[in-house]
């Protein structure tokens, strides 16, 4: 063995330290399923050949499938939950809940449904309902005991899985595809046929906390990762659009006049596909090993420019994706319209129409939710928010750089778009724009609740949401302004490249934030996940120093935070005054010019003073967090301007 020195002992140290960090056990599963949906009835029918490998150190005497589908059934979990959350109205300006529209009119009268199901599901007739039965599950030949609990199955084993053994099983179904109203379905409002959605038994997920039997209420999934080899029968009229990469692209109509259609995926926790008699399919190869495909509803030639424009546009946008946020690591990547909105799964998304913004949004889930797949339970802002985050620094890149020069665009929306970038061109980060004042309007209201919250257990509809895909955001923002903007970006690919495949939680984001910047952050992880203060900072006085001016800063809110204060003086000179905050233990660099570093601020002190260059009659302007990254909810105390 080659001796080591010291400097690369601890380089070796490091990597070490780092590997085992990130080594965290991983359930495996293949799934084989061959399916055949019956576009008269809409019944789908098929087996499940699946090979689950666990590699955890417990040995199993249960296991779980999700049902999703029987969730579409009147009076199901699903249904009582959004008709429970729709008797809520919320008051938009003052942003507390009521049980009553009794004194409310106008714009108060804001029911807090999911708008995309309300009761819909309660007037759903038998033949419009979504049901999955499974007849059998089979291990070696023996049928295993299968107790039912609505979206959620349980599977009594005749013989325990072993720690780092394999079992091979067999599961047969029977589904019927619901009316569309959330995500899955058939019949949507855009007339696409089959929105083909957690449509089949999926094993639910098994970790370092145990089993994650999740219902199916409302939110997001969780899921093994593995590989698919699907084969999917119906109707040769349709044209089928899924994950994975197809595998027979010539295949032909049986007697019957059904088309098999076989796709595989590996390292994927889900398959989605989507069917319809009037699909219209782009694609392009981007680069070797790569193609982007784009499936949308024949309508007219304006749908058929918006639709390329997908194509177009994402093709652009991937190197300067991948520059940020890392690499694109599958074959292949399908926007099919369908579904309700846009929704995320794995090589493809649902999506409702052509808008970028959805586009670049719902992409970057693949990063956030199929290669790094958090629990979105638990920690749905650590996708939601990030893939928020990166669909706002996506399009402006975008809308900056490549907007105007699509083919596929009229001059109109390209003069449009040149008088929106010039509205932007401004000191403030592009972030500000939405996420930041999203968050705002949670923080200012009397509804929040912790981000720690489970997904389906929050008590509003609007604090779920204001807190997965607004706070969340706002968080990636708040840390740029305590580590710099420059590190979060780094620490946003080591993340990435640290922990994909491996299920994250937030404090591993975290730690590989302080890696990466060197500063302490367990208390903003605190602070702003678990619970729901807020920061507020203001001037407090300004004295005669001894050779400067002394100002005094306020903390009003309960968040503590490093400050950045910004003087401007007569003379036409300015400089930064940077207060780090004691718990960081540090402080980041010099992002602008004329840097002054002060003593750090104890977060158990109301109140820092500190000396600038000049005197007060020098003095022209002050401002409190002048990029306005930090999460200020008061800002009326946070500048003056000086009179001549």
């Amino acid at each position: 063995m080659k001796k080591l020195s010291i400097l690369g002992l601890a380089i070796f140290t490091l990597v070490s330290n780092l590997s085992a960090q990130a080594d965290r056990w991983q359930q495996h599963i293949d799934y084989k399923i061959n399916a055949a949906l019956n576009v008269q009835t809409n019944i789908v029918k098929g087996t499940e050949n699946i090979v689950y490998t666990n590699n955890s150190p417990d040995t199993l005497r249960k296991i779980y499938f999700h049902m999703y589908w029987n969730a579409f059934q009147p009076n199901s979990s699903m249904d009582i939950r959004s008709r429970e959350l729709g008797k809520n109205y919320l008051n938009i300006r003052r942003g507390a809940p009521i049980t009553s529209a009794s004194t409310m009119t106008g714009q108060d009268n804001i029911q807090d449904w999911d708008r995309r199901v309300k009761d819909r599901i309660q007037q759903l007739k038998p033949e419009d309902i979504g049901y999955q039965k499974v007849s059998q599950v089979t291990i070696a030949g023996k049928s295993q005991l299968l107790i039912e609990h609505e979206t959620i199955l349980e599977v009594v084993l005749t013989q325990p899985i072993l720690p780092k053994s394999s079992v091979s099983l067999s599961v047969y179904f029977e589904a019927q595809v619901p009316m569309q109203i959330r995500r899955s379905g058939r019949d949507n409002a855009e007339g696409i046929r089959f929105s083909m959605s957690q449509w089949y038994p999926k094993m639910v997920e098994y970790d370092y906390q145990g089993w994650n039997t999740n219902p199916y209420i409302a939110r997001e999934f969780y899921g093994v990762w593995g590989s698919f080899d699907v084969s999917l029968t119906l109707d040769k009229n349709y044209m089928v659009a899924a994950t994975g990469v197809l595998q027979n692209p010539n295949a032909v109509a049986d007697a019957s006049g059904n088309k098999t259609w076989n796709f595989k995926g590996s390292n994927i926790h889900d398959f989605v596909w989507a069917a319809d008699n009037h699909f219209k399919h782009l694609s392009k190869e981007v680069r070797k090993g790569l193609s982007l495909h784009v499936y949308y509803k024949e309508k007219d030639a304006q749908a058929d420019s918006a639709w390329a424009n997908v194509l177009w546009a994402a093709e652009k946008a991937l190197p300067y994706m991948e520059k940020k946020f890392g690499a694109y690591p599958y074959p292949q990547y399908s926007f099919i319209q369908g579904g309700d909105g846009g929704m995320e799964y794995a090589m493809a998304t649902l999506i409702k129409g052509p808008g970028l913004g959805t586009v670049f949004h719902e992409w970057m889930h693949n990063w956030y939710q199929q290669v790094l797949g958090s629990n979105e339970s638990l920690y749905p802002w650590l996708d939601e928010g990030f893939a928020s985050f990166a669909e706002d620094d996506i399009s402006y890149w975008y809308d900056q750089n490549m907007a105007t020069k699509s083919p596929f665009i009229s001059e109109a929306a390209k003069k449009q778009i040149i008088v929106n970038n010039e509205k932007t061109k401004t000191n403030l980060p592009y972030i500000q724009y939405g996420n930041y004042g999203g968050y705002y309007a949670l923080a200012k209201s009397s509804i929040e609740e912790p981000m720690s919250t489970h997904s389906d257990h929050y008590n509003t509809n609007f604090a779920y949401s204001s807190a997965a895909y607004s706070k969340g955001a706002t968080f990636l923002g708040v840390l740029g302004y305590i580590i710099s903007d420059s590190l979060r970006d780094k620490t946003l690919l080591n993340y990435y490249a640290t922990w994909k495949f491996k299920h994250p939680n937030a404090n591993d984001f975290t730690r590989v934030a302080e890696k990466t910047s060197g500063i302490q952050l367990q208390w903003f992880k605190e602070y702003w996940m678990n619970s729901t203060k807020t920061v507020d900072y203001g001037l407090n006085d300004i004295q005669a120093g001894t050779k400067g001016a002394i100002l005094s800063i306020q903390r009003v809110g309960k968040l503590p935070m490093p400050i950045e204060v910004y003087v401007t003086y007569k003379d036409g000179s300015s400089e930064t005054h940077y207060i780090p905050l004691d718990l960081m233990l540090s402080g980041k660099i010099a992002e602008v010019g004329n840097w002054i570093t002060h003593p750090e601020w104890k977060w158990t002190a109301p109140t820092y003073s500190f000396e600038i260059s000049k005197p007060i009659a020098q003095l022209k302007s002050i401002e409190i967090d002048p990029s306005q990254r930090m999460p200020d909810i008061n800002r009326s105390n946070n500048k003056i301007e000086i009179p001549n």
